[in-house]
């Protein structure tokens, strides 16, 4: 299948071009799935960063040979939606298989296409205008901020489990310290 979907600056989203090379992941009946461009299984995870980075693909059940794009897109957003704090509440999420019943749910679609499309311009634009005004762009000061906590985080606490670990793996070592504690003690 030759499609390529395009990132459109003007409504901040994919538009699908014909003909274009376009990565293809396979979904196997064993419900794995396989980047052919990495030659190698992925997790939806990996979905996910592909839709992060605006990379284009499109996701073919190997058996039936039939787009399932959309599924997999779905099964991302549940992930997600099952991770920290959900973005669509149960009344949203009602509404919208209420929508299956409706007679005109492609307007449906197409109205929460567009007003979410507006919502990410006009955050895009708040960004760039915190970005003239202050100079940074608050959004990846944040981000970056929050990495750099997270890895001096992380390095402390595998310092601490390493110590830990140290210390039940030679119990020897442990009694040491504490004889070498009790010896320093006693002459004072």
């Amino acid at each position: 299948m030759n499609v390529q979907y395009h990132f459109d600056s003007a409504t901040l989203g994919l538009r699908l071009e014909p003909d274009s090379p376009v990565r293809t992941i396979k979904k196997y009946p064993n419900r794995r799935l396989y980047d052919t461009k990495l030659s190698k299984y992925i997790t939806l995870a990996h979905v996910k960063d592909l839709v992060l980075e605006k990379e284009p693909f499109v996701v073919i059940d190997k058996k039936s040979g039939e787009d399932i794009t959309r599924t997999i897109l779905m099964q991302v957003i549940a992930e997600q939606e099952q991770q920290g704090e959900p973005v669509m509440t149960e009344d949203f999420l009602s509404q919208v298989i209420r929508t299956y019943n409706n007679a005109m749910p492609s307007v449906v679609s197409n109205y929460l296409e567009q007003s979410l499309r507006m919502f990410m311009t006009q955050q895009a634009q708040a960004r760039n205008t915190i970005r003239k005004v202050v100079g940074i762009d608050p959004v990846e000061t944040v981000t970056n901020l929050a990495q750099r906590n997270y890895s001096r985080w992380r390095a402390v606490q595998e310092e601490v489990f390493r110590l830990i670990s140290g210390r039940l793996e030679d119990p020897k070592a442990h009694d040491d310290d504490e004889s070498s504690a009790e010896e320093r003690s006693s002459r004072k």
